[in-house]
């Protein structure tokens, strides 16, 4: 790349030094442009006054992608040249946290065939240390090496050259104490040392000089500008003090402003979640390593990606300003997200790109100041020094017209998504922010050989869903041929020839009666329903809170865990993640999904959400899973209790209301639960690592009612708030104990009629439904007077030819028989029971 291709925008007069230098006395000296690259600004740090802000960096000052990579891809470009293609096709670069993991990645991408690794800030567990060392000046010290291959750092003198990047060579330390940890293991003959600018002091250069002769290895120095910073007498005393009265100041007239003004609180900006794609197998960043390999497949799946994102911006954006934030260590991936969308959006849209970052800087809106404005909110990614603010620079007062903020799902948390995380303090600053999560690299260790988890399925490309509303720990089984006639199901399930699992019944095709039925029961029960979410949710935030992770059992369970989500954030202005997961009767629970909730969100934080209970089957079944899981190894903490919208069995203790009642999302299959099927567990289909299955029916969409059926119901959240709020109350003091009253219910229905297993009872208006839509019934049993909660499941039995029998003493409105001797020749040819088989 040319020079004048990486050249930076200057619009500024003022140097973006001057207040600094002014109070402080501080100078800067150096070749023609290191005022460009370079303002000043103060440090909140006991051990460094100023900070040194680049323009050309991307971390504290938005800047065009293009600038930015090509301020570190031509440096690259310099090394290769100075090392030769051959010894450049050796050299490994090691870039550093966090500050500079973008421009090294950068830099390696300039040599074109070197690996990148950079130090990290972040623990990965079941990752081995291949090394660390300290950056005294650091506000966070310690770095640690932890590549995946132990031999990329091991290579020996005749192997490679080492590169290392820094934004800065200020002092020289950080790179001494790097080669001084990494040479007397692995000795080299030659280091090359990057950096934007050299600012080294001449005693400075001297010890570098004298550390390499003691080595006995060459030590190269390549760099974009060169110059010295003159520090007076007692700058840190003054900078300290010139911080606190600032800090003091700013407090004071925030006070008085919230003083003379009428509180008042702009709507936040739209958050949409973009599904991007990334390609599998390719690391986030050079934390754990990135290849050559690694490099060609990103550079293939830049297009599509940034195609992804210009789609989510809408018209709008693309006629202004837009920002794409980093966040923290992960420079490269936003960076060369906002190339592509650079070329994908053209001239007309003005992209910008920085990161989050940990450093503590002073904000003054001066012209003459790096640092105009601050936004703070709390870590979101579980750091191993515990929690605290992180800070996003000159974002607030920018005028961006759309944010597009880039995380790994390791930071995709609840912190990041609540009131005061990091979304909603972009929210207040912009008319769009979108969320970009590309998915944490997990490396294979000798430790740990089992595959890379995968990354949730979200809505539009699995599911008719919003992709915020839920990810669906599953994998897309569309294109797979898993349905068979129910008869064939029913005969083999029973037989002990297959489990239910392992196909899907073909799925039921309503008719214009019955979509009339199921319209019309929506609009009748939206209200109760409504409160029935309400309070759930408001138990679990209660009990389980602030920010529960709701874990929805598919499919049932997944409209209530969507309804539960709009609650929270309707009413408290949270964003809880929800994902749904697979649970098998007889089975257990999708293991490896567990895994990947345990490694991105506390086990503590989860909550299992159902649709309902009938006879308890499922909430014994997750709780002997995750015994099991717990027992073969798996990460403990989960909580195996249920949360439910009905509980007409008494087999839970979280839930809305315990009234067996019709929930419209019981009367329908794909159709009103995002047109994803039953889930799937089948050997020849699902291993080891993979998540169980389930098929998306786009074929579908034209019957589809799913959202219709979540906007009917939260339509309502106002008008049940009141009634929410003292059911809820009510609910906390009680003792709500399981009574399992259904299941007592259940054996002795299954031995007066003669079944003898209770897995063919079926008690409640859903699981009844399930039995007419799914199963080969044998009879209905509806409580006498039970009204218009069974509409529809007498209209399904009429249509089935199934006898509907009227009986007393029943717990719930209705239970459904399956047929307990089936076999094809027990129904007539069109497939419905015959009477007296």
């Amino acid at each position: 790349m040319s020079e004048r291709a990486t050249r930076e925008e200057n619009v500024d007069v003022v140097w973006s030094g001057d207040w600094v230098a002014e109070r402080l006395g501080v100078a800067l000296e150096g070749d023609g442009d290191l005022r460009e690259l370079l303002g000043l600004a103060l440090r909140r740090n006991p051990k460094r006054a100023h900070l040194l802000v680049s323009n050309v960096l991307g971390k504290h000052v938005p800047q065009r992608p293009s600038v930015v990579y090509g301020a570190g891809y031509g440096l690259g470009e310099r090394v290769r040249a100075l090392l030769g293609e051959e010894e450049a096709r050796r050299a490994v670069v090691l870039g550093y946290a966090e500050t500079a993991t973008g421009l090294g990645h950068a830099v390696a991408d300039g040599l074109r065939d070197a690996p990148y690794l950079h130090s990290t800030r972040r623990p990965v567990a079941g990752v081995r240390q291949a090394g660390g060392f300290e950056e005294a000046h650091s506000h966070a010290t310690s770095h640690l090496l932890l590549p995946e291959d132990p031999e990329l750092l091991a290579q020996g003198a005749e192997a490679s050259t080492l590169v290392l990047v820094d934004d800065e060579f200020s002092t020289g330390n950080t790179v001494l104490n790097t080669i001084r940890a990494l040479h007397e293991p692995h000795p080299r003959d030659r280091y090359v040392i990057v950096a934007l600018v050299d600012m080294r002091s001449p005693a400075d250069r001297d010890r570098l000089t004298a550390f390499a002769a003691e080595i006995g290895a060459r030590v190269d120095l390549v760099t974009r500008s060169t110059g010295t910073v003159t520090l007076p007498d007692g700058v840190l005393e003054r900078g300290q003090a010139l911080v606190a009265a600032q800090e003091a100041e700013q407090a004071e007239e925030a006070r008085e402003a919230s003083a003379s003004a009428p509180p008042s609180v702009p709507a936040p900006a739209p958050v949409t979640r973009v599904d991007l794609a990334w390609p599998a197998g390719v690391p986030d960043g050079g934390r754990h390593g990135f290849t050559p390999a690694h490099r060609s497949a990103l550079e293939a799946a830049l297009p599509g990606m940034a195609e992804r994102i210009a789609d989510a911006l809408g018209g709008g954006a693309r006629q202004g300003r837009v920002l794409v934030l980093g966040f923290e260590e992960l420079m490269y991936a936003p960076l060369r997200l906002g190339t592509a969308l650079e070329e994908t959006l053209g001239a007309d849209t003005e992209v910008r790109y920085s990161t989050t970052t940990r450093s503590p800087v002073l904000a003054v809106d001066d012209p003459g100041y790096a640092i105009r404005t601050r936004l703070v909110f709390p870590a979101h990614d579980t750091p191993a020094d515990g929690p605290g603010d992180r800070y996003a620079y000159n974002v607030a007062g920018a005028n961006f017209d759309a944010v597009v903020a880039v995380v790994d799902s390791t930071a995709d948390t609840p912190e990041l998504h609540a009131p005061e995380g990091l979304l909603a303090r972009l929210a207040a600053h912009t008319g769009q922010v979108l969320l970009v999560v590309v998915p944490s690299y997990t490396p294979t260790t000798p430790v740990q050989e089992s595959a890379v988890l995968p990354e949730p399925l979200r809505g539009p490309d699995f599911s008719s869903y919003a992709p915020e509303d839920v990810g669906w720990l599953l994998q897309d089984l569309s294109d797979t041929e898993l349905e068979a006639p129910t008869e064939e199901r029913e005969e083999a399930i029973q037989s002990g020839g297959a489990h239910y699992a392992e196909s899907l019944p073909v799925e039921y095709q309503p008719s214009a009666e019955y979509q009339a039925l199921f319209t019309a029961a929506l609009e009748t029960s939206a209200a109760r329903i409504a409160r029935a979410v309400g309070t759930v949710t408001e138990t679990v935030l209660a009990e389980r809170g602030p920010r529960p992770v709701l874990v929805s059992l598919a499919r049932a369970g997944t409209p209530v865990g969507v309804l539960m989500r709009r609650w929270a954030q309707h009413r408290h202005g949270l964003d809880l993640p929800h994902y749904a997961i697979s649970i098998v009767r007889g089975r257990g629970i999708d293991a490896t999904a567990l895994r990947w909730l345990a490694a991105h969100h506390d086990p503590a934080d989860v909550v299992f959400v159902d649709g309902w209970t009938g006879k308890g089957a499922i909430t014994r079944e997750l709780a002997s899973a995750m015994e099991e899981f717990e027992a073969s190894g798996g990460p403990a903490g989960f909580d195996p209790e249920i949360a439910v919208l009905a509980d007409p069995g008494g087999c839970v203790r979280t839930y809305g209301t315990r009234e067996d009642f019709l929930i419209p999302s019981a009367c329908l299959n794909s159709t009103v639960s995002g047109l994803i099927s039953r889930t799937v567990l089948r050997a020849d289909l699902v291993g080891p690592n993979d998540f169980h299955g389930g098929k998306f029916y786009r074929e579908l969409a034209g019957s589809d009612v799913s959202v219709r059926f979540l906007d009917t119901i939260a339509a309502r959240f106002d008008e049940v708030a009141g009634q929410v709020e003292d059911e809820a109350k009510e609910l906390l003091a009680a003792d709500r104990a399981p009574t399992w009253e259904g299941w007592a219910a259940v054996e002795r229905i299954s031995e007066e009629y003669g079944i003898h297993d209770v897995n063919l009872v079926k008690p409640g208006v859903g699981e009844t439904t399930r039995v007419l839509l799914r199963r080969v019934p044998w009879k209905i049993l509806a409580k006498r007077g039970a009204g218009a909660d069974l509409t529809h499941i007498r209209l399904l039995a009429e249509q089935r030819g199934v006898p509907v029998e009227e009986v007393d003493d029943l717990p719930y409105s209705c239970v459904g028989l399956i047929h307990p001797r089936y076999t094809r020749g027990a129904t007539g040819a069109d497939g419905k029971a015959v009477k007296g088989a």
